[in-house]
């Protein structure tokens, strides 16, 4: 006859089971982040609580127009952006992907290795290869997106990312003065942003724009 464990032993071991399969899921496949700044208004807001998908990166890079969160290139996080104060149970739960984490940045790739990437044309927009873009996605249009005049060639394997909100955004712009040139290493994108779970009333899918459709 076949010895059943006790409960005790039976709840450690669901309990083991959960944690081995949390982080499974965390490395593998969807990881939970919040958003740390007004930079991608107005679609994620501060605080928001977003879902990233990491199935889209296994056999490929990002493409433009996606919305990703990547580990930071050096730099680009304040002393007082890498952390956010947690108790101890919400630090466990980020370490198994069931709390949202911070320390990270979340921008929209504009450009990809080998584009040509332009501000700006007569009407202040972006140009990528030579196509201008037309951004509905923007806090306001064209907005500040002219501010700053850049001429970049992203090399491969990196990524020219600005936020949505252009007027309050510390993107690539800020950084072509750092050692990386204000482009990211495509092999630092954790994920591609997939869902806004958090406030409740604001749940929706973040769908990919249509703008960069066009580029050649």
């Amino acid at each position: 006859m076949k010895r059943h464990m006790p409960v005790w032993q039976e709840s450690i071991l669901l309990v083991v089971t959960a944690l081995i399969m949390a982080v499974i899921v965390k490395g593998l496949f969807v990881q939970a982040f919040y958003i740390p700044s007004q930079s991608m208004e107005p679609a994620l807001h501060v605080n928001d609580k977003i879902l990233v998908q990491k199935v889209s990166y296994w056999f490929g890079s990002p493409h433009r127009g996606d919305v990703v969160v990547f580990d930071d290139p050096g730099g680009w996080l304040g002393p007082g952006d890498a952390t956010v104060a947690r108790n101890p149970v919400q630090r466990g739960l980020e370490l198994i992907g069931l709390f949202p984490t911070g320390g990270h940045l979340i921008k929209r790739v504009i450009g990809v290795g080998g584009d040509r990437v332009v501000c700006c044309d007569a009407r202040g927009r972006l140009t990528v290869n030579g196509t201008s873009l037309d951004e509905p996605y923007l806090l306001s249009e064209p907005g500040p997106t002219g501010d700053q005049k850049f001429d970049v060639k992203v090399p491969d394997g990196h990524l020219w990312v600005m936020g949505d909100n252009r007027g309050n955004s510390a993107d690539s712009r800020v950084h072509t003065g750092d050692p990386g040139g204000g482009f990211v290493d495509a092999d630092e994108v954790v994920g591609k942003a997939w869902v806004r779970v958090w406030p409740m009333n604001r749940l929706a899918v973040i769908r990919d724009p249509n703008a960069f459709s066009a580029i050649p």
